[in-house]
């Protein structure tokens, strides 16, 4: 996987960030944020209730749907182990998103292919 190092590019650090800060907040294992393709950004963290769980980036990705957001351009997840699973690369692929960025504990970032 590519490094893209502690300081990505000015949209993508203030993805980083929103990402972070969603997993602060929220107390839980991930945070997520994601732009649209019209510049909008969506934040989340993850939803685990019985009825309904949800990763940070499945909700944050319902979120953009749920405003009107035709594709989602970028993503960043922030947890202690990051990663993008099956499920979410499916549903990334659904939106658009090519590449995810993940930031682990230590604040490093790493771009992730998502094929397509």
């Amino acid at each position: 996987m590519p490094e893209v190092g502690d300081v990505p590019a000015a949209d993508d650090a203030k993805l980083v960030t929103l990402a972070r800060s969603a997993r602060a907040r929220s107390g839980g294992a991930e945070g997520a944020a994601v732009r649209d393709a019209m510049g909008r950004t969506y934040v989340s963290g993850a939803v685990p209730l019985r009825s309904l769980r949800l990763t940070a980036l499945q909700a944050a990705v319902a979120a953009a749907v749920a405003s009107g957001a035709d594709a989602v351009v970028a993503v960043a997840v922030a947890a202690e182990a990051p990663a993008v699973s099956d499920t979410d690369k499916e549903l990334l692929g659904e939106v658009g998103a090519t590449v995810a960025l993940l930031v682990g504990p230590d604040g490093g970032v790493t771009e992730v292919p998502l094929g397509g």
